[in-house]
């Protein structure tokens, strides 16, 4: 079973994007803010990254960043959700290494096949 992290520091948002990937059947790591999430990838490598950008202290971007210099992340699929859809935004988080970029509001279908896909998985 796949693994995904999570980082959301909205706790509805992280329970809500869990619920809607273990139903898709994978496995959840949570963390709430980029240490927390830097802490966990010290002892984990998921097998895709979930990163919400818009979050405090380090945001989701330099998040990115910090994966993917890490040797044991660096080509780990990595997808970026942000309610800021905006060109710009998307240009930023794909510059900072992201696979790939969904806006927010999220939809289970949209966010299982996506990572389906990205893990190469091809959906039922």
């Amino acid at each position: 079973m796949e693994r995904i992290l999570v980082v959301d520091d909205e706790i509805g948002a992280l329970t809500l994007i869990g619920i809607m990937l273990e139903r898709g059947g994978f496995e959840v790591l949570k963390a709430k803010d980029a240490h927390a999430a830097l802490n966990l990838l010290e002892q984990e490598t998921p097998d895709l990254i979930i990163l919400d950008v818009m979050m405090p202290g380090m945001d989701g971007i330099e998040l990115c960043r910090s994966i993917r210099a890490r040797t044991a992340t660096a080509n780990t699929p990595l997808l970026m959700l942000s309610a800021r859809g905006d060109a710009d935004s998307v240009m930023r988080g794909m510059e900072a290494g992201a696979t790939d970029y969904l806006p927010k509001p999220i939809l289970h279908h949209d966010l299982v096949a996506k990572v389906q896909k990205m893990l190469g998985q091809e959906s039922l």
